[in-house]
């Protein structure tokens, strides 16, 4: 991984940090984000009792390098992501898939981030950029996957992330 950021407020981006600590069904220790139950404000207000599948949120790097030579600067933890990857396809993972960071974390993969408008806020423009439609018509989001920590332990950048399949049939991500 390239970067891990964290921020105890609901900002939208995050600060890069030296390292951050998963939190075994809460998220990362520190963050806004962080709890056994819904952080974010909307879901929040709408049903504060739903399980909280958006603990830690990851963004591939490569995403970063496209956004680039459409003339959109954004580098790690600017959308709000806790964990930047490099060279995994995030967004091909199947739900239930599982993460393997650094010496001892482990996430599951539970869906799609589904970003809003506050992208356009950060950069006008930025969010038709992670929210497409496909030649069938269907929304195709690109704005990185969301996970819930099934073990703790520290992450930092330079650690592996090791990819482990759920047994077949796979179920394709989804918004959550």
């Amino acid at each position: 991984m390239t970067a891990v950021s964290s921020d105890p407020e609901h900002a939208f981006s995050k600060p890069n940090r030296d390292r951050i600590t998963l939190l075994a069904g809460i998220g990362v220790d520190g963050d806004a984000h962080a709890g056994a139950r819904v952080q974010h404000r909307s879901r929040v207000a709408r049903d504060p009792s739903q399980p909280n599948l958006r603990q830690v949120h990851l963004i591939g790097e490569e995403l970063f390098a496209e956004l680039d030579a459409a003339g959109f600067a954004v580098a790690p933890g600017e959308l709000g992501e806790n964990v930047t990857t490099r060279g995994v396809d995030l967004l091909g993972l199947p739900v239930g898939a599982v993460l393997r960071l650094g010496p001892a974390a482990v996430l599951e993969v539970t869906g799609l981030r589904n970003p809003c408008r506050q992208i356009d806020d950060f950069q006008p423009g930025l969010l038709k950029q992670v929210v497409d439609r496909d030649a069938a018509g269907d929304v195709v989001r690109r704005a990185g996957v969301m996970s819930i920590v099934r073990v703790g332990g520290p992450v930092r950048p330079g650690d592996p992330v090791t990819v482990e399949l759920p047994a077949g049939p796979h179920r394709p991500l989804e918004r959550v």
